[in-house]
């Protein structure tokens, strides 16, 4: 078998958009979560532009992401994690996200990368590179971000909330912050605590029915 390599994308890859969706959208289903849809053609615009990363074995598709620029590129999001059923639990979705995290830091410097999900592996690796968890409020507020949400099974709550709560846990790596801590002589305080996080969601999922 040969060993699953991670790729900036390019027009060579075009041909994996569709099954790229696909996974997405059979991925959310099976897990009962709210990931928006998005169609090849977005896809092929995120690979055009090189804000795209592919993880192949061979030439099977193994994994995906891509980055979003909002307000002028002074917020950076990672979107559309996703990992084939046939290399799932071998540490790939980790690799991705190391790898893309790395490659937004070098393209978009002066960025600060977020995100918002649900899943808890997310969040554990996201700890781990340094994000901390945050209200919505300090997220982006470009509109087109939110608008991007409308696919997601959970729009209507994030609409009825005014934009300000949702499933989603908001999640942010500020490189000013990270600077900061690595100058100093004191370890970055742990947040992950995943029983914490796991009873928090379980309120939250109350609070917003």
């Amino acid at each position: 078998m040969n060993k699953v390599e991670i790729f900036i994308a390019n027009e060579s890859h075009f041909d994996y958009a569709q099954e790229i969706c696909s996974v997405i959208e059979t991925s959310a289903k099976d897990r009962g979560t709210g990931i928006a849809k998005r169609t090849p053609e977005y896809i092929e615009k995120k690979i055009k532009a090189g804000n795209a990363v592919i993880a192949l074995n061979g030439n099977e598709f193994a994994g995906f992401c891509y980055i979003e620029a909002w307000s002028h590129g002074k917020y950076v999001a990672h979107s559309g994690l996703i990992v084939h059923p046939n290399f799932r639990k071998q540490g790939l979705a980790k690799r991705i996200k190391e790898f893309i995290f790395n490659y937004s830091l070098e393209k978009y410097p002066e960025a600060k990368i977020f995100g918002i999900t649900t899943g808890l592996a997310v969040m554990k690796i996201n700890s781990k590179l340094g994000y901390k968890p945050v209200t919505f409020s300090e997220l982006t507020d470009d509109p087109k971000f939110w608008a991007g949400c409308q696919t997601c099974t959970n729009f209507e709550i994030l609409k009825s909330k005014d934009y300000k709560m949702c499933m989603c846990t908001g999640m942010l790596y500020n490189p000013k912050d990270n600077v900061e801590e690595s100058n100093s002589n004191l370890e970055p305080e742990p947040w992950f605590k995943e029983k914490i996080l796991k009873r928090l969601k379980r309120i939250k999922q109350r609070m917003l029915k």
